[in-house]
């Protein structure tokens, strides 16, 4: 085996120096586009940084998520769980109590969440500009 190469199949980074985003698509048995698709989603982006150092239960994930709906969280929570970024602990009371919080693996997401959320608030007037100027042209071109 090269030196640089995993035994694992489904590990899908290269294992030369370069970057190829297009190996996602192409590798056998590489999920690194169905992980990104999972983790990206808006329900998924929300509910991890909510969980961030506490945990919630279902009924406060909903109220704090606007226009989730109860099966898309549901949905949503489900999928977080299986892949390892969110436990949930169900307590043995009446009612029974459920909670929710993230992995240790979660908590690493979360990281990378922030950064980006850092990102996008120290360039949104950037951004703005460039949409407002992108529609300007569209409107000449269309006149």
């Amino acid at each position: 085996m090269e030196d640089g190469t995993f035994k694992s199949l489904g590990y899908c980074e290269s294992t030369a120096d370069d970057y190829d985003v297009k190996q996602w698509d192409t590798r056998e048995d590489c999920e690194v586009r169905q992980i990104l698709d999972r983790v990206a989603d808006k329900w998924s982006l929300l509910v991890i940084a909510l969980l961030d150092c506490q945990s919630l239960r279902f009924t406060q994930l909903r109220r704090e998520i606007d226009g989730v709906s109860q099966r898309m969280l549901s949905v949503t929570l489900r999928h977080l769980e299986r892949d390892g970024l969110v436990s949930r602990t169900v307590h043995p009371v009446v009612p029974p109590r459920v909670d929710y919080a993230l992995t240790p693996l979660g908590r690493t997401l979360h990281q990378t969440i922030k950064a980006l959320v850092i990102w996008t608030e120290e360039h949104q007037q950037e951004i703005a500009r460039a949409r407002a100027d992108y529609d300007a042209r569209r409107e000449m071109m269309d006149a």
